[in-house]
């Protein structure tokens, strides 16, 4: 007996003992910070992950979060998320397990948060909801839901001449200061989308409220989330915010509901990735952007589209800075050929107080012929067949040098010239629905009579 009852205290002992080195804490390998060079950070010691979340230790012992860009064989390249202080030779840097995780909810909606979905707002911290990955997986492209049904943006010359499909993906092209974020304030408050994810990635800091209050309001606000990311943030803020607003989007478009993301500026997103991408070493190829710019755009907007939920879709429209005005700049042009379509705004439209300065001939919807009826594409082509037309002729019309009667096409252009006009301009205030969009276009011509030469022109 009195050793079967040493055996068995033994063994509670032994037992006791394996269990209590479950709370004994693990060595934990971490690199030192031996080179900042801008706002790049060297490490060594350890093995680090590409992608992967740091944190690097500063003075006042904050620490400061970071992630690996690239390698040089032993020597690993961060960039830090926020801005750079307090750092010193030889800090401590503690590479971070797991994958960028965000939870997420019905609860994000009316709020303004940063790239790393920290409130901006004075709310409440967003905890709680279901935990999703920053980078989903791939959607596999036989399994996306076609783009079959239009979505009312509220814009009369959209809805009428450049009709968006459910799950369609836009550019709007404009060099600066010709109308993007005043138009994209007006699709964000006149939309019929269930749920309105809005990122502001790279622009003006002061934008960010006065989007909210004179563009979105109350009741926008309600049923949108907004992603802010200023030009004062570093470039890897911006391309994690740039990632958070299409998640956030997947998200809810995954749940079931219609999504509309907008986002300011893809061209932005483009400069950050720039950014990284030379103080790496990488050589720039066209006007200064290297070429994993253009590898990361499509891997970003093919993230946007409907997905394999039979219910929720997602629109997304970006806004695409044409720098001086150039529609072949490097980033249009990628975009151009990546999305399902774009809308080009005229810089002279806008300097003769033509608004929105949509250049309609210089638009296109790819999506349009599979969401609408044949009636209403056949009406559309032939308005932009007659403003074509009147472009043609315009510069004579002063000068005397178009005589009527010769051209039946062009005077019915000439003729009913008042009449496009007024169709294409739209005021702020201005909410013209999809079902009035188009009756307006067919009255328009419905009423329209030949030209002859009593024009008078």
């Amino acid at each position: 007996m009195p050793n079967q009852m040493s055996r068995s205290g033994l063994a509670d002992k032994l037992s006791d003992a394996l269990a209590s080195l479950e709370s004994i804490p693990v060595a934990r390998v971490t690199g030192r910070l031996v080179k900042v060079s801008g706002l790049m950070l060297q490490a060594v010691g350890c093995r680090f992950k590409l992608e992967q979340r740091c944190l690097v230790e500063a003075d006042d012992g904050e620490m400061i979060e970071a992630q690996v860009v690239g390698f040089d064989h032993t020597v690993a390249y961060l960039m830090p998320i926020r801005q750079l202080g307090g750092l010193y030779a030889g800090a401590k840097v503690i590479p971070l397990d797991g994958d960028s995780t965000v939870q997420m909810g019905e609860h994000w909606l009316g709020r303004v948060v940063n790239g790393l979905g920290e409130p901006l707002d004075d709310g409440e911290p967003l905890k709680g909801g279901d935990r999703v990955a920053l980078d989903p997986r791939p959607i596999n492209p036989l399994k996306r839901r076609p783009v079959d049904t239009p979505l009312d943006v509220g814009i009369r010359a959209i809805n009428g001449l450049l009709t968006l499909g459910k799950g369609q993906r836009i550019g709007l092209m404009a060099g600066s200061g010709v109308g993007k974020s005043v138009l994209m304030g007006m699709i964000t408050k006149n939309t019929t989308a269930d749920v309105i994810v809005v990122g502001l990635i790279g622009e003006r800091g002061r934008e960010v409220r006065e989007f909210i209050e004179r563009n979105l309001g109350e009741e926008g606000r309600r049923r949108a989330v907004i992603v802010a990311a200023p030009a004062d943030e570093s470039p890897l803020m911006r391309l994690r915010a740039t990632k958070l607003c299409h998640r956030v989007a997947e998200y809810f478009r995954d749940q079931g509901k219609d999504v509309l993301l907008m986002m300011d500026s893809l061209t932005r997103y483009a400069m950050a990735q720039r950014e990284i991408a030379l103080s790496l070493g990488e050589p720039p190829a066209s006007r200064g952007y290297p070429p994993s710019v253009f590898s990361l755009l499509p891997q970003l907007l093919e993230r946007a589209g409907n997905g394999e939920h039979p219910d929720g879709s997602l629109t997304a429209i970006y806004t695409v800075l044409a720098e001086g005005d150039d529609q072949q700049d490097p980033v249009v042009d990628s975009a151009r050929a990546i999305l399902d379509g774009h809308v080009v705004l005229s810089r002279q439209l806008a300097e003769q107080g033509h608004y929105p300065a949509i250049d309609i001939n210089a638009s296109i919807s790819r999506c349009m012929s599979s969401c609408t009826e044949i009636s209403h594409v056949t009406v559309a082509n032939q308005f932009r067949q007659l403003n074509a037309s009147y472009q043609q002729v315009k510069e004579l019309l002063p000068l005397g040098g178009y005589q009527p009667g010769q051209d039946p096409e062009l005077d019915q252009a000439v003729a009913m010239q008042p009449m496009l006009k007024a169709y294409l301009q739209q005021s702020v205030q201005e909410v013209s629905d999809y079902p009035a969009s188009l009756s307006q276009l067919a009255q328009m011509f419905s009423s329209a009579q030949p030209a002859n030469s009593s024009n008078g022109y």
